[in-house]
């Protein structure tokens, strides 16, 4: 069985982190930052990073529409998460956020204070307890029926899976847990 090739947007962001943690599951990660690279992908993940910055650079290299089109698993960790929802809720509501609009969730930006505010937690999921780490992070705000919550801190939802798309609002890719990394490949 051939491996399971896993793209990583590379327009900006930490992809270096993914790419890493896709490596110690004996899949192979590697960049994407065309539509040609897309192509070649069993999976994409969609990295922290600057939501805003990333957004402009899926819109000039046309990745975004290709990415819409991209009828295999996605998940999007922080700024992926918010690229991934269909609508800015509550946070910094900057105009023109462009999203990308696959998963039925309202995010709220930067929700959990800012960078100095960071911290790390253990979550308990139906996929597993995982460990993760928020840094300026979103929560879903509002969801649609076909998503499930899978994960919350505190009262808020941080994790969410609709079909073959998942989205967290933390970074698991700085850490040594692959829990949800091994259920995410689970699904190509």
């Amino acid at each position: 069985m051939a491996t399971k090739r896993i793209g990583v947007l590379a327009l900006q962001g930490d992809f270096e982190a993914h790419i890493k943690a896709v490596a110690t599951t004996g899949c192979e990660g590697f960049e994407v930052r065309s539509v040609q690279e897309l192509a070649t992908a069993d999976a994409l993940i969609l990295p922290g990073g600057e939501s805003t910055t990333m957004g402009y650079l899926l819109k000039r290299f046309g990745l975004d529409v290709a990415i819409r089109a991209f009828d295999k698993p996605i998940w999007g960790t922080c700024a992926g998460m918010i690229l991934l929802a269909s609508r800015i809720t509550e946070g910094e509501k900057r105009g023109g956020q462009p999203l990308l609009g696959l998963i039925d969730i309202g995010v709220a930006r930067n929700a959990f204070g800012r960078q100095i505010d960071s911290f790390e937690a253990d979550l308990d999921s139906p996929l597993g307890r995982v460990r993760g780490v928020f840094i300026r992070a979103p929560y879903v705000s509002e969801w649609g029926p076909d998503v499930e919550p899978l994960a919350r801190y505190e009262d808020k939802v941080v994790l969410v899976r609709q079909g073959n798309l998942l989205a967290s609002a933390f970074h698991p890719e700085l850490t040594d847990d692959t829990t949800l990394l091994r259920a995410f490949l689970e699904s190509i």
